[in-house]
């Protein structure tokens, strides 16, 4: 009689507590993808690209595992069934198929779809698309869930997939001068997260009882350290004002990109203002969202609305390394300040004192506390902590010049970051071969053509480098031409 094969026990990895909480952030309102769009000047093969994911993509083994929750906690687990081919399709716009290209709002439609349909919870959750026929190239179209990692590692995750030259393999490794210094001294703090973990599991806990007494949070905020209160703060911030950026969310999306900027250009206008890139690129967003909200009737005068901003807490180094190392700031976007000027003087202003606090870290560890609390605390804290803001906004430093995937140049590259609880709106900024580009998703109910922000951003960007050029920045603001933008 045979002797039946003992059956191989798949691999099961204990999901991180930070990983976890993304993972059951999930709704069918804000599905929890990172979402980006690689536009290429040539066609690419599909088996080609099928080689290159295979060889790179899943050289990182945790693209072979699906995510698995239970009542005890989540985990990683090997895929049996795995199958490229249904990770890596192909895919087609609608309209002038295979007559030399298709416009870039079929490409927004499509992507807008995928952005808009979660992954399927039985497989890894990740999927490529390639678009044939686009504007004379291709297009890719990745999804990938955010349990896997944060935005800055899953960018450097594709990346990976790139060379600097046409031929593969010349280069061993991509230059990392890209990678941004701005989150380093909060990266040095690192080591205490794990105590901030702890805390947060305690404050939570506090402030779900906030909820129903808010005298609570000042009695706990007189007697307790500067941490508690750096806490208390992050969990006490008031709801964002109402506006028509908020609001019931469906389960449709809206994706859009703008004409990219010279990168140089913004650093010009950073120098001249005397504040960093990403602050010019916010308040150009704040002033499209101004222009916008102003167009379709809102009364936004002396309004500030906040985003989340995601702060990296990993070591530059380990940037590649999967899973979410990141925290989050509450940022103002002072959308009810008509010149652009003090509009950048504001949210430079702000984030100066982000920098100066605690509030990532804070961040991670209630983040890390939600990975470990009940459902329904998972609930109220996610609407809690969501009512504060009304939109993401992430700023991903990209490499400084051309790169190639599958033998074909990489044209223009863009991406987005989901949204959580009832926040509707992600705003994503990207550096990319000296140009900036910037994109913007929404939920349709809030904002069904995202193009009518985004047309704006290249325009507010342009008053702010014309009040650069003039030099002297006192008869600027009260000169009749930088009035004249400002109206």
């Amino acid at each position: 009689m045979a002797t039946q094969k003992p059956r191989k026990r798949a691999n099961r990895e204990p999901m991180s507590r930070v990983d976890t909480a993304w993972l059951r952030m999930e709704r069918a309102t804000n599905p929890m993808m990172i979402t980006g769009v690689l536009m290429f000047e040539e066609p690419m093969s599909l088996e080609r690209l099928k080689q290159v994911i295979d060889k790179r993509f899943l050289a990182y083994s945790r693209f072979r595992q699906k995510a698995v929750d239970s009542p005890t906690g989540a985990a990683w687990v090997d895929d049996p069934h795995f199958e490229l081919d249904w990770h890596v399709q192909l895919a087609a716009l609608p309209g002038r198929r295979g007559q030399g290209g298709s416009d870039k709002r079929a490409l927004e439609r499509f992507v807008s779809q995928l952005a808009s349909s979660p992954l399927d919870k039985s497989r890894p959750l990740w999927q490529f698309h390639l678009v044939e026929h686009y504007d004379g190239g291709s297009a890719l179209v990745a999804r990938l869930h955010h349990s896997y990692a944060d935005g800055i590692a899953l960018v450097q995750v594709l990346l990976s997939l790139t060379d600097t030259s046409r031929d593969a393999g010349k280069d061993k490794a991509l230059a990392k001068a890209w990678l941004k210094e701005d989150g380093a001294e909060v990266a040095k703090r690192v080591g205490a997260v794990e105590r901030y973990a702890k805390l947060g599991g305690k404050m939570l806990g506090k402030s779900m009882e906030m909820v129903q007494d808010p005298t609570l949070a000042a009695m706990l905020a007189k007697e307790g350290g500067e941490i508690t209160r750096e806490l208390l703060q992050a969990l006490t911030l008031p709801d964002d004002p109402p506006s028509l950026l908020r609001g019931k969310l469906g389960v449709s999306k809206r994706v859009a990109w703008a004409k990219p900027l010279d990168l140089e250009e913004v650093k010009a206008v950073g120098r001249a203002c005397d504040c960093t890139v990403n602050d010019v690129l916010m308040a150009a967003a704040a002033g499209a969202l101004r222009d916008y909200m102003i167009e379709r009737g809102e009364d936004v005068d002396g309004l500030i609305l906040r985003a989340t901003v995601p702060v990296n807490l990993r070591p530059l180094e380990h940037a590649r390394k999967l899973g979410n190392h990141f925290g989050l700031v509450f940022l103002d976007l002072p959308v009810g300040e008509p010149n652009p000027i003090r509009r950048l003087e504001h949210v430079a202003e702000c984030m100066n004192q982000l920098k100066n606090s605690r509030q990532a870290i804070v961040a991670y560890g209630l983040l890390a506390a939600l990975g470990m609390a009940p459902q329904a605390v998972q609930e109220l804290a996610l609407e809690l902590f969501s009512r504060k803001a009304t939109a993401v906004a992430t700023n991903v430093p990209g490499p400084p010049q051309p790169l190639y995937l599958a033998g074909c140049k990489i044209r223009d590259l863009m991406f987005w970051v989901p949204q959580t609880g009832s926040i509707g709106i992600g705003i994503s900024i990207m550096s990319y071969n000296g140009q900036v580009h910037f994109g913007l998703i929404a939920d349709a109910k809030l904002i069904p053509d995202p193009d009518a922000v985004i047309r704006r951003f290249g325009t507010e960007f342009d008053k702010l480098l014309y009040l650069a050029l003039m030099g002297n920045w006192d008869n600027a603001l009260n000169s009749v031409a930088a009035q004249a933008l400002i109206d």
